[in-house]
């Protein structure tokens, strides 16, 4: 006897990376924009505000729907205690990229499965080191423009591979989705359904 469908997960955001990545792993979704206004501190505790996003963001979407599963995604680029978001100009991103050169830091996901029955919050860290930037280096990415809407000013799946010298975890995660630990989640609470556990 056939296994019924899985039922779509609702995505709640619009990234096109998170997309690219649920599609690469074989789970069926659908994108729901959240309502959902989120604010990072600079100095904030990084784990308890990606968590708190990815929650609220998965809430905003089960309120419209309440039958399938919300999953929420928030992702934080973390160095020394400090957030760095998505640059608001190009100005911005060439200082982000000067503060993670040569450095090591921290990209930590939220992430939120919410349905009718339960709520799961977690989060996943993956450390990326940037290798040193000469200015020639900060000057020729920040032209590309790849910087823009992107957390800590690089995107890792694009030209910013070159700007990164090691990763230790999950590569998935720093280019936007704990692609490991949803793929835990989804086996632990739905086995066989998604295609694991």
């Amino acid at each position: 006897m056939s296994q019924p469908p899985a039922p779509p997960i609702l995505l709640a955001s619009t990234s096109p990376q998170r997309r690219a990545i649920l599609t690469q792993l074989g789970i069926p979704f659908e994108v729901v924009p959240p309502r959902y206004d989120e604010a990072d501190p600079p100095e904030a505790d990084a784990l308890a505000v990606v968590q708190e996003h990815a929650q609220g963001k998965a809430r905003s979407v089960v309120a419209g729907d309440g039958e399938r599963p919300v999953l929420g995604i928030d992702t934080a680029v973390v160095l020394g205690g400090h957030i760095y978001g998505k640059p608001a100009d190009a100005t911005e991103a060439e200082g982000m990229l000067e503060a993670l050169s040569g450095q090591t830091h921290a990209v930590i996901s939220g992430l939120c499965l919410v349905t009718p029955g339960w709520e799961h919050v977690d989060a996943d860290t993956t450390f990326v080191t940037v290798r040193k930037l000469t200015p020639r280096d900060l000057g020729t990415y920040v032209a590309s423009g790849e910087w823009a809407e992107r957390a800590g000013a690089y995107a890792i799946q694009g030209r910013g591979a070159g700007l990164v010298e090691r990763i230790e975890g999950d590569y998935l995660n720093v280019v936007g989705l704990p692609a490991a630990l949803l793929v835990r989640i989804l086996a632990d609470r739905f086995p066989g359904v998604y295609g694991f556990g």
